[in-house]
Parts: C-alpha cells; sequence; structure tokens
C-alpha cells in the first residue's frame, strides 16, 4: 500500500475503477532474433528469428495497461473478419478485457509487425487501412458506447488515426454522452484538428503533438510549453491537459491554477513504444478511483518510467506501480532496483512474459563480489530464452550457507548490481537454503547451473522436467570464484586464519 496526497494506493483501489476505452485497435507482432552478418543479397542485415509474440497495439495496449492495474475495462473499436481480429480478439479475452469489437468487412485488422534484433528495432511492416468507417458501422460502435457507458467511472479516447475517431460528430457524440452522465473522458490526441475533440475533460500529447496542433515549436522552453498549453486548454473548452515531455516528465494544466511541473522517473529507456498508452491508462484508472488529478498524473509518470524500460509494446503492472510507488514514497518497502520483485510480484510478471510467448530461464545463486564468471554465466543463462530471473539468496541465507563474514555486500547491494547487467530481467530474493520453493513457484522453462554440477544433483532439477522443463549446465570460466577473491584481499579473515597456520607451523 502507497500513500500519495489524498488517499492509499491498493490494487482494491484499481478493482472499482471501471474504464471504457474507445479507438483504434492494432494486433502488434514482433519478430525477435539476432544479426551476426550482412545479406549476400543486398546490404542488409540478416536477422535468425529466435522468437515471435503478438500483443494488443494502440486502445488495445491502453486496455491491457488498465488491466494489469487491475481494473475491470471494456473495449470497443474495429477489426477485420481476418484472422488477425480473431487473434486479437483471442488475446484480449485471456487477459480478462471485456472486447466489444465491431467487425468491419470493408477492411482488414490494422497489424504491425516489428522486427527486433539485438535489443533493437530494425523494421516495422504496417498492413492498415485508415478511411473513415462507413456510417452504418459508425453508428454500431455509438450504439455499443451508449450500451457500455453507465457501467463505467471514466472514459479513454484513444486516436491512432486509423478511422473510428476521425469523424467530429463521433467524438461529439462520445463527449457529450460523457459529460451528461457526468463522466470523466480524456483523450489521446491525433493530428493537428483538435476541434473534435472540444468540450474533453482532458487530452494527454506529447511535447510534438502539442507543437504540431499550436503551429509553433517551443525550443525546449518550459515556459513556452506552458503557454501553448494553456492557449489550447483554452481553445478547445478542456479542464486539463498533461503534456509528456520524454526525459523532462510532465506538465499539467489545470483551469488558471500554476502549472504542475512534474520531473521524469530516473530510469534507463530501451524502448518508448507504447509509452502514452500506459500514461493515459493510468491516468484514467487514477481518476477513476476518485484520486486528485495531480496524484493521478503523478502515478501516471510513474507508471510511464516504468514502461520504457521495458523492450517492445508492453504494458505496465499494478505490482511493478506499487513497488515504485513505495520507493518514492520512502516507507521502507521498495527498492531503488526496478528489476527487483517480490514474489507475488514475480508470479504476476512471469505470467504475463509466459502469456507474450517469452521463454523463462532460472538461475540462482548468492552472487556475492560480482565477478566475469558471474557475468559469463548470466549471459549464458541468457541465451537460452527471453526472459532471464536470477533467485538471490538472503543475507541470512547466505550466512547459513557460507559461515561468519558473508556476504560481503548485503542483499540489497548484491540485488543492486544484479539489476545493472543487460541480460537479467528479474531477481527475486529467497530465504531458504535452497530455491526449490521458488522454482516451484515460477516454473521456468530452462534451469540454468554451472558445470561444477552435475546434472543429478541441481536444486530443483526434478521439479522442472516433472511439467516439461530443461536444465542446462553451462561452462564456468577458470579462475573466478568469490573465495578467491577474498583469500587475495590483504587482512581478510582467510588470510589473516592462512597466516596464522603457516606461523604455528
Amino acid at each position: 500500500m502507497t500513500h500519495l496526497k489524498n488517499r492509499p494506493v491498493t490494487q482494491d483501489v484499481f478493482s472499482k475503477s471501471s474504464i471504457l476505452v474507445i479507438g483504434d485497435v492494432m494486433l502488434d507482432r514482433y519478430q525477435w532474433g539476432e544479426v551476426t552478418r550482412i545479406s549476400p543479397e543486398a546490404p542488409v542485415p540478416v536477422v535468425k528469428v529466435m522468437s515471435k509474440n503478438e500483443v494488443p497495439g494502440g486502445a488495445g495496449n491502453v486496455a491491457l495497461n488498465l488491466a494489469g492495474l487491475g481494473c475491470p475495462v471494456c473495449l470497443i473499436g474495429l477489426c477485420g473478419n481476418d484472422a488477425e481480429g480473431e487473434r486479437l480478439k483471442e488475446i484480449l479475452n485471456k487477459k480478462g478485457i471485456n472486447t466489444a469489437l465491431q467487425v468491419d468487412e470493408g477492411r482488414s485488422t490494422t497489424t504491425k509487425t516489428r522486427v527486433m534484433a539485438n535489443n533493437q528495432q530494425l523494421l516495422r511492416l504496417d498492413e492498415e487501412k485508415t478511411e473513415q468507417p462507413a456510417p452504418g458501422v459508425l453508428k454500431c460502435i455509438l450504439d455499443r458506447f451508449k450500451e457500455k457507458l453507465p457501467s463505467h467511472r471514466a472514459v479513454v479516447m484513444s486516436d491512432y488515426g486509423k478511422g473510428v475517431l476521425s469523424s467530429p460528430e463521433t467524438c461529439e457524440q462520445i463527449i457529450t454522452m460523457c459529460k451528461a452522465a457526468d463522466i470523466p473522458v480524456i483523450v489521446d490526441p491525433k493530428g493537428r484538428d483538435w476541434d473534435r475533440y472540444r468540450h474533453a475533460t482532458g487530452v494527454t500529447p506529447n511535447t510534438a503533438e502539442l507543437e504540431l496542433v499550436s503551429g509553433t515549436e517551443t525550443g525546449g522552453s518550459q515556459k513556452a510549453l506552458v503557454s501553448r498549453a494553456r492557449a489550447i486548454r483554452e481553445t478547445y473548452d478542456l479542464e486539463l491537459i498533461l503534456v509528456t515531455r520524454g526525459p523532462d516528465g510532465m506538465c499539467l494544466i489545470i483551469d488558471d491554477e500554476p502549472e504542475d511541473i512534474i520531473p521524469a522517473e530516473s530510469r534507463e529507456v530501451f524502448d518508448v513504444s507504447g509509452a502514452g498508452d500506459t500514461v493515459i491508462a493510468t491516468f484514467a484508472a487514477s481518476l477513476g478511483a476518485g484520486l486528485s488529478v495531480s496524484d493521478a498524473a503523478r502515478i501516471a509518470n510513474t507508471a510511464a518510467g516504468i514502461v520504457v524500460a521495458k523492450i517492445g509494446t508492453q504494458p505496465v503492472t499494478f505490482f511493478e506501480l506499487d513497488m515504485a510507488l513505495k520507493k518514492i514514497s520512502g516507507d521502507g518497502s521498495g527498492t531503488n532496483s526496478p528489476k527487483l520483485f517480490d514474489l507475488d510480484a514475480a508470479l504476476h510478471q512471469a505470467r504475463a512474459w509466459r502469456e507474450n510467448g517469452d521463454k523463462i530461464v532460472f538461475t540462482n545463486g548468492c552472487f556475492d563480489l560480482l565477478h566475469p564468471g558471474h557475468i559469463d554465466l548470466l549471459n549464458r543463462a541468457r541465451s537460452f530464452g527471453r526472459r532471464l530471473i536470477v533467485g538471490l539468496n538472503t543475507d541470512s541465507s547466505v550466512k547459513r550457507l557460507k559461515g561468519a563474514g558473508r556476504p560481503i555486500l548485503n542483499e540489497n547491494d548484491r540485488a543492486a548490481i544484479l539489476s545493472a547487467l543487460e541480460s537479467v530481467n528479474m531477481v527475486v530474493m529467497f530465504d531458504q537454503d535452497t530455491p526449490s520453493e521458488l522454482i516451484s513457484a515460477l516454473k521456468p522453462d530452462v534451469l540454468v547451473k554451472g558445470s561444477d554440477y552435475k546434472p543429478e544433483d541441481v536444486v530443483g532439477r526434478d521439479i522442472v522436467e516433472a511439467y516439461g522443463g530443461e536444465i542446462r549446465l553451462v561452462e564456468l570460466l577458470d579462475g573466478y570464484s568469490t573465495t578467491g577473491i577474498v583469500d587475495r584481499i590483504p587482512g581478510s579473515a582467510n588470510n589473516i586464519k592462512k597466516s596464522s597456520s603457516q606461523s604455528s607451523s
């Protein structure tokens, strides 16, 4: 539980915040691989595809973020009468999202295929039709919206320029219905014509989108950005504008109140795909839960900091958000490591990875005084799948295993160092002498240990093989061990023991 200005943020708060999302839904396909050579046919990289996965994009990703927070969510949009549309509905339904997608026989489901290699996007292939749907199709969408609206606490209009929200009349009717029901409606805008968003509760543009509609660049000036945002808010009779500014955080403009500048969370940015979806989803969920606009913006800012540290379109989860908020609030239950998960959060995240088709690898150890041997082991372990989870012995566990004087680094320091490694996706501490319970709970696809173990001696082997997983033993780098490093440190306990033994002899 984390406290902000007005009330505690718990999963129960979000579970009562039912959100209705309407907009452009798409299917995001990812092909993950590695590049080791250039094609002899043309000067282009050859990608060896290692895995594939599919996730909802656009308004679908907004709904996915809301579901990840624990919000009841209904999604209204368009899809084609095709395999991609069926696949999209299948994924959304598995996530517990109430789908009310209108099938348009005259168009295909919007699909984006991204080719990813070495943690970078090399190519994107778009299959789409952006023309405005036929009047009959739009009427069906509005009828569904009118039917669903009364049972929700907030509405998100997710405009990706694919046709659902291109009609000013459609947007006007949506906003009018929301106003009549006293339900906040937040818009993720597209293009330079915002007249169709007039009278909405608020919009969440990024800096470029704000500059586009204002017709002038801000040149990085905060004063200019605030001035443009205020003018736009008045022009379109909006209650608020929440501008996302990338590494500069956010700027919240409400009526005539002083601007609220929210600094960005300090995290390494891997991929900004879907960050705007996370912002509007978390912001709307917080407003629907009755939180203040200021608190909602800060929560959304924290959520954005989480997702940009991920690769590919991935939603935020409540567990990730809760941990990050605890860190900010300084209540002592958070962590400086964004990759350190408690068991509940780890189970939730592992389940999401598995549903996305990610192969999960697990290894464990004390990792006290991380050395090249450890790093090589972790890199090799990661090569067996897409996600690497490291089980880390707590301080008390290390002490029982290694004796007095160990660990040299405390558990938080060891977790922070492991989290800094690109090969590691998650760190989970365990207090037992073995990781058996952790392995049973997480059910990794691959269990990795060093070649100094015999297969029959690997803890958890029976558990993993029982459900069809595999065991991998990797060669260790010669000459590296924590004990060996400690022995070489002048004045260490081991050296003192050796000196005493030599003197007595």
